[in-house]
C-alpha cells in the first residue's frame, strides 16, 4: 500500500468533487479564462471514479462513498460523444447532465465530509513552455 499515493488520490478526488458540486457561477469563476474541454473533465472524473474502487478496497473510502462515486461515474458515462464536444463552461450552461452530476457530487461530499460546500481547488496554471 502506498499511503502517500492514496492520500494524493483521495485529495484529488475530493477537490474535483468539490468543483463538480459547486454552483454553476462558482464553476465558471473557477474556469476564468481557461478553455477546458468537456471531454477532458469527463475523462478525468471517470478515471477518478475507477481509481476510487481500489481506494475503497484499501479503506480510503467507505462503501457508501464508493456508491456515490459510482453514481457520478455512471451519470458521466451517459453523456454521449456529442455532449463531450466543446468547452466545459458552455456545457455547464446548456447540458442538464451537469445539473445531475452536480447533485451527485454534492451527495458524495455530504456523505463523506458532512457538507457539500467545500473550497474549490486552486486552478492549475497552463504550461507556457517558457522558463
Amino acid at each position: 500500500m502506498n499511503h502517500l499515493g492514496d492520500a494524493r488520490l483521495r485529495t484529488w478526488t475530493l477537490r474535483f468533487m468539490a468543483l463538480l458540486a459547486a454552483d454553476p457561477q462558482g464553476q465558471l469563476a473557477w474556469l476564468g479564462e481557461r478553455d477546458l474541454e468537456t471531454k477532458d473533465v469527463v475523462e478525468e472524473v471517470e478515471l477518478l471514479c475507477r481509481i476510487s474502487e481500489g481506494l475503497a478496497e484499501r479503506g480510503v473510502f467507505e462503501p457508501k462513498n464508493l456508491r456515490d462515486l459510482r453514481a457520478v461515474g455512471r451519470r458521466l458515462g451517459e453523456i454521449d460523444a456529442t455532449g463531450r464536444v466543446g468547452l466545459w463552461g458552455n456545457a455547464l450552461a446548456t447540458d442538464p447532465a451537469w445539473d445531475d452530476v452536480r447533485s451527485l457530487a454534492r451527495q458524495f461530499l455530504l456523505t463523506r465530509l458532512g457538507d457539500w460546500r467545500q473550497p474549490l481547488p486552486r486552478p492549475v496554471r497552463p504550461h507556457t513552455g517558457d522558463r
